[in-house]
């Protein structure tokens, strides 16, 4: 079933059926001040943090899923009838209201048809500010005149914090006070306590919000959730709407809201615009100059083009044209806005995560979530990459978590040895090659940066206390410790247990580190690293190896995991994939470990994260049986790997396997029959459920995922074979047999490469021929010497 349509043009996703299976959502805002709205006008705003800085309450795990929201009311005085701006919460009979949703890139405007009116609301928080705004145009389609009110409707939170204003009832409602200056709503709580603006994380301190209208006279108000709702109603049918008129009420405790009536006649064919602008700070200051400032509503409009234009400057680095329609909306418009959006908040806001236990940015999550937004952001990915260096402990593991708004680097508390997880440092040798060889900046690995907790040292010298710091905490086969978790959060370990996926992903780290020294002219330091591979290599082979596919790893008590001797999960998939990614496994090994994958894991789908799923092995190890067979990491096709598989498969040269694998999971490819995912068909999600669930296919948690960078990563580096490097940019691209050309446009250090790839002979990969501006290339690098601001590049693949 389709719910909506791919604007290309546009760059919007239009969702032409209100009644999707699941709400489908978008993101405003920056880190600064963000919001979350659904295609029915639901979802919160929040500043700084959606855990410390929610300042408009949401109620998780709620049917619907989205309420409250940011809703505009309408009230027919004449008819005596009322509906609202979006389907819900009023939710009308479909047959007799229609509306459209078009998520755009930060922005999303809801139409609707009731009636004989028409309305139009646009979202979006203007560049640079700490306030949103709705611009709201209301047009009478009927023959005859319209008496109308509109109502604008926020729910307060009693606390900034999401923990005290959800579960603290007692305290929370006890500390708001709502006042209205001059027409401007002023939110305040615990306004006897003085601000401390430089101690964000302090719950209990004075604050303001404001909500304004401008573009018409603000006849009534209320501030208070019950006098506005009523005691026993809900946001479908609030009795200040049904009645046609705000109470004036002030809430005083208990629960704020912020709600604003105007009332307008139109003629038939008339038209009246108004904005709605909410945002932080009081309302005798930051809420008047807002209204001031956008006393002119055509001000919006301009500042809606500002905001279009720089999102779509910002996605625009990497575009495609391939014979894939989905593939394309992917890469050129969704894939990266996505990425950039898990990039913005990691795991921290959306309508699955809350705040309230990952707040800040996860170390793992955001090294990973920088590889997908190198090329379009360099430079401000380059502040926080460093930002998430600093995060790492003078041990060389790294802190879980970093709050970006009070992190002080030399000055965090380290974690306790049994905190460290073994995979959070390896990450930085995804996430710092990627900005180098963005950039070609060398000396970025001389940077002296400071540690978490004390002494500092070069980029480089980071990179080698990670390596040491997983050498250093090995089991009895000479294999790394797991740790707490070893990026499976289910798979515990600890000190004695070994982690074969960790094994593979400390040999990549070194790898890196001995092409790095090299680079950096350290030849002892390459050596070192080399020395350690063979030795590493050993003992994987010898340890690891299980005959036809790689084991997951030990149990402290000697006992395998993802071995032939298991009964539940005989074999997991990450191992698998990263013998491929890095480097240690033979052709042959590789070839019998990816086939084994997809006998044993592949399903319609997606891949399973392994097989059997777990049900009766020891759960103290294994947390994955906390799950339901066929979910999350107990055999659930986590969305985070299928990435790994479709590079292992290019790397083998297997376009047709990998295109396979990708289309999976692909969300566009689910967009004519939504109702199997059910989730947005334009982001990708955490999870599917797999083949021993009895919803085999729908996707859950949507969004913010590592699957959004490394999906980004493997489709435009692996298979349409883009890879910046530090001397220029190499094509290598590994496609489908059937395709028999595609074009690329990339931004590259300054210069834009217009890149025609060509497949007469029907290739999955290698290049026969590169024409960089008339000059015929040797190998399949394009020397960034040689680029000049404007290139044509001719690929012929063969």
């Amino acid at each position: 079933m389709q719910y909506g349509t791919f604007d290309d043009r546009n760059k919007e996703y239009v969702i032409t059926r209100p009644d999707t299976p699941k709400s489908w959502s978008n993101y405003l805002g920056s880190t600064e001040y963000g919001a979350i709205i659904t295609n029915n006008a639901g979802g919160y705003s929040f500043y700084k943090s959606g855990g410390m800085g929610r300042f408009v309450r949401f109620r998780f795990n709620s049917i619907p899923a989205d309420q409250p929201g940011r809703y505009i009311y309408f009230h027919d005085h004449g008819a005596r009838d009322f509906w609202s701006a979006s389907w819900q919460p009023v939710g009308k009979p479909l047959g007799k209201f229609k509306s459209i949703c078009r998520h755009g890139t930060a922005y999303t405007v809801i139409e609707s048809q009731y009636s004989g009116i028409k309305s139009q609301v646009t979202y979006f928080v203007p560049l640079g500010r700490t306030f949103e705004i709705w611009k709201v145009k209301v047009t009478n389609t009927s023959k005859k005149k319209r008496t109308l009110s509109a109502f604008s409707y926020f729910e307060y939170a009693g606390n900034w914090n999401t923990i005290d204003d959800l579960l603290n009832i007692q305290y929370v409602q006890y500390i708001a006070q709502m006042k209205v200056v001059d027409g401007i709503i002023d939110h305040g709580t615990n306004l006897n306590i003085p601000p401390q603006r430089e101690n964000f994380k302090e719950k209990d301190q004075a604050r303001h919000t404001f909500q304004a209208i401008t573009g018409a006279k603000v006849v009534g108000y209320d501030t208070d959730r019950e006098a506005f709702l009523g005691p026993y109603r809900t946001y479908a049918n609030p009795i200040a709407v049904d009645r046609g008129k705000c109470s004036d009420s002030l809430a005083y405790g208990d629960n704020p809201c912020g709600a604003l009536q105007i009332k307008f006649t139109l003629s038939a064919g008339q038209s009246k615009e108004f904005l709605v602008i909410a945002g932080i700070g009081s309302a005798e200051v930051e809420g008047k100059q807002a209204a001031d400032e956008f006393s002119d509503i055509s001000k919006a409009d301009e500042e809606l083009e500002k905001l279009k234009s720089f999102w779509h400057e910002r996605i625009g680095g990497f575009s495609a044209h391939t014979p894939d329609s989905g593939l394309n909306a992917t890469v050129n418009t969704w894939g990266i806005y996505n990425s950039l959006v898990a990039y913005a908040w990691s795991r921290s806001a959306s309508l699955i995560y809350s705040g309230i236990d990952r707040d800040g940015l996860g170390y793992r999550d955001t090294m990973q979530d920088l590889i997908g937004v190198m090329h379009a952001i360099p430079e401000e990915a380059r502040k926080r990459l460093e930002l998430m260096i600093t995060g790492q402990a003078w041990t060389g593991g790294a802190m879980p978590v970093v709050l970006p708004f009070s992190h002080t680097p030399g000055k965090e508390q380290a974690p306790k040895e049994d905190e460290y997880r073994s995979d959070d440092a390896l990450w930085m040798f995804d996430a710092i090659p990627a900005y180098v060889n963005e950039t070609g900046e060398v000396a970025f690995y001389r940077k002296v940066l400071p540690f978490a907790d004390k002494g500092e040292e070069s980029v480089f010298g980071h990179m080698k206390r990670a390596i040491q710091f997983n050498l250093g905490r090995s089991g009895p086969h000479g294999l790394p410790s797991g740790l707490q978790a070893d990026w499976n959060d289910t798979l515990r370990f600890g000190r004695k247990g070994e982690s074969i996926f960790i094994s593979m992903q400390l040999r990549r780290a070194l790898k890196v580190y001995a092409d790095v020294a090299i680079l950096l002219h350290r030849a002892d330091e390459s050596s070192w690293a080399k020395l350690t591979i063979e030795r590493l290599d050993s003992n994987i082979k010898r340890y690891a190896w299980d005959g036809e596919w790689f084991m997951r790893g030990y149990r402290s008590d000697g006992l395998k995991l993802g071995s032939k001797e298991c009964a539940e999960g005989m074999i997991f998939l990450n191992p698998q994939t990263w013998s491929v990614i890095s480097g240690l496994a033979t052709k042959d090994q590789a070839e019998t470990a990816m086939e084994q994958v997809h006998k044993r894991l592949a399903s319609k789908y997606g891949l399973a994260l392994c097989d059997p799923a777990f049900v009766k092995t020891d759960h103290k190890v294994v947390r994955a049986s906390f799950f339901n067979p066929g979910l999350k990491e107990n055999a659930g096709i986590f969305i985070h790997t299928q990435a790994w598989a479709v590079m292992a498969e290019t790397i083998l040269g297997h376009g047709n396997q990998a295109y396979e694998y990708l289309r999976a999971y692909l969300p566009a490819a689910y967009n004519k029959k939504a109702e199997i995912r059910e989730i947005e068909p334009y982001v990708v999600c955490q999870s599917t459920h797999g083949k021993q669930s009895p919803r085999h296919g729908v996707s859950r948690i949507p969004w913010l995922s590592g699957s959004a960078s490394w999906t980004y990563h493997a489709i435009t580096q692996y298979v349409l074979g883009i890879k910046p490097e530090v001397n220029g940019l190499r094509i290598d691209p590994c496609i489908p047999s059937k395709w028999k050309s595609f074009t690329v446009r990339r931004r590259f250090r300054g210069n834009v490469l217009n890149i025609q790839i060509d497949n007469p002979g029907s290739a999955e990969k290698g290049v026969k021929k590169i024409v960089l501006n008339g000059e015929t290339m040797e190998g399949n690098l394009v020397p960034v010497s040689k680029l000049l601001a404007e290139n044509k590049i001719y690929v012929t693949l063969g």
